[in-house]
């Protein structure tokens, strides 16, 4: 059986007292120690800017820990938890890494020899060339792992331009571009539900599907984020980041092995199939209200909502659409993969409804209700042959006599371990930032939609005469 151990590691979190680390690391941080996957012997250290204790770190965690995962942290466990964690307070500058520097080596010597490292670069994107820098300046790469947050680069030329500095600066193997999605249970699931199984894989190509679509609509607005959002918006935010990369698991070939470098592989190689967009491939909307909020320019162009029509060209998907749809203040969060079969080749029910939704069709759950549903036709009982939709249901909670592990948790533990599997690689990002190079040059135009709605009303026509699989249409 696999040793699911880490080796002794000091953490360190950039933007320790972040919204980041509120709302998913440190929670995520708690379960793992809960769930005892964390390392024998290990440090937390938090840094930001801002002035911090290490009393006011232990109870911006335990406020924290209460409010995503449901419960107050306490006894003997707590204690434990909270021993570990330190903050440090400074900015980096050229020249000035002693502080860092000696934070890890505190924390080193309580740990003894050969203990690892992992830094977190839960900041900005502006901050991972400065903070990438600083470690190599403080000579602190040696036995040490690197996570990025997304975006990884904000165009192809960013991209190229960060991604030179961490290659010159870390070895392949260090680096972990980190994208959540990757780390939910139902996306892996797909791999198990394609390839263990004999009754899906057969149908899981042009022959047997009309469409895929994958939305990931939230009702959240920006909130205080519009720094952040400004410079990025739904498409650089989501599609790139998000999206693209549940395309390609959805999409991808069977790997020879469940290991990182075959999986990787052929998840670039969709990502070299797919055709980059063009201006009539998408739709950009921004909710109303969005230019009024602290923050935002007042003719600010950046879209909340973009909904795409993507283009797998290979042997197996040529002509198959994959619509991509994801946007802030709508009618429903949720985060789902909807595989849409095709018609049988004789209508012998020839009163079927047309609305653009095949009856028959798979839906993957990446939100909070893990799980899948197939739903189809079946005959109504009665005495006369009338049919009437029906549905199978399969959920993770409870079906396994244990909860599922929540994404950040599964990639911090990965990352503890140095399991790349789950990660994001260079040459795929890269091509990711090419698909979307002509539509970030010369955008398509901005339509305006009502907060709390699905967005606008030209995403109905890019999807015609299909429609949007929503909540309410099982």
């Amino acid at each position: 059986m696999t040793d699911l151990t880490p080796p002794d590691t000091v953490l360190v979190v950039f933007g320790g007292n972040g919204d980041l680390s509120r709302r998913k690391l440190l929670p995520a941080l708690w379960r793992l120690h809960a769930e005892d996957l964390l390392p024998n012997n290990w440090r937390i250290i938090g840094n930001s800017r801002s002035e911090f204790s290490d009393e006011q770190f232990d109870a911006f965690a335990a406020d924290a820990i209460e409010e995503f995962c449901g419960t107050r942290p306490s006894g003997g466990a707590w204690q434990v938890f909270a021993d570990r964690l330190s903050y440090v307070s400074f900015e980096f500058q050229p020249g000035d890494t002693e502080t860092l520097r000696d934070a890890v080596a505190e924390a080193e010597r309580d740990l003894g020899s050969d203990v690892r490292r992992l830094f977190y670069l839960a900041v900005p994107p502006p901050a991972f060339p400065v903070i990438t820098e600083a470690l190599e300046e403080a000579k602190l790469v040696e036995r040490a792992r690197v996570v990025y947050e997304k975006p990884f680069g904000l165009d192809a030329d960013s991209f190229a331009e960060l991604n030179a500095l961490t290659q010159r600066v870390l070895e392949d193997d260090q680096i972990y571009t980190i994208d959540h999605f990757l780390g939910k249970e139902t996306l892996q699931n797909v791999l198990a539900l394609r390839f263990a199984n004999g009754m899906f894989e057969p149908v899981w190509s042009r022959q047997h599907i009309d469409s895929v679509q994958i939305d990931v609509p939230e009702t959240l607005s920006i909130g205080t984020r519009a720094g952040f959002y400004e410079r990025t918006g739904a498409l650089r935010d989501m599609i790139v980041t998000h999206l693209f990369q549940v395309l390609a698991v959805i999409a991808m070939e069977p790997p020879y092995a469940f290991e990182a470098k075959p999986l990787l592989d052929e998840k670039a190689k969709i990502f070299e199939s797919m055709v980059p967009l063009r201006g009539e491939d998408m739709v950009r909307g921004q909710y109303e209200g969005y230019r009024q909020a602290d923050g935002v320019a007042p003719d600010s162009d950046t879209e909340t909502f973009v909904a795409a029509r993507a283009c797998v060209d290979n042997w197996r998907w040529a002509g198959v659409p994959f619509y991509l749809r994801t946007g802030k203040s709508m009618a429903d969060s949720r985060q789902s993969v909807t595989l849409a079969f095709r018609e049988p080749p004789q209508r012998l029910f020839p009163d079927l409804p047309r609305d653009g939704m095949a009856n028959d069709h798979l839906t993957l759950e990446l939100g909070g209700n893990e799980g899948m549903r197939i739903s189809f036709l079946a005959k109504r009982p009665g005495p006369t042959l009338t049919l009437a939709p029906a549905s199978m249901t399969f959920t993770y909670d409870g079906s396994f006599g244990s909860e599922a592990i929540g994404p950040y948790e599964r990639l911090l533990h990965d990352a503890l371990l140095g399991d790349r599997t789950l990660f994001t690689r260079a040459d795929g990002i890269a091509r990711t930032w090419e698909l979307v190079a002509d539509v970030l040059a010369d955008p398509p135009p901005l339509h305006v939609y009502p907060q709390g709605s699905w967005g606008p009303d030209a995403a109905e026509a890019l999807i015609a005469p299909r429609r949007w699989h929503l909540p309410h249409r099982a």
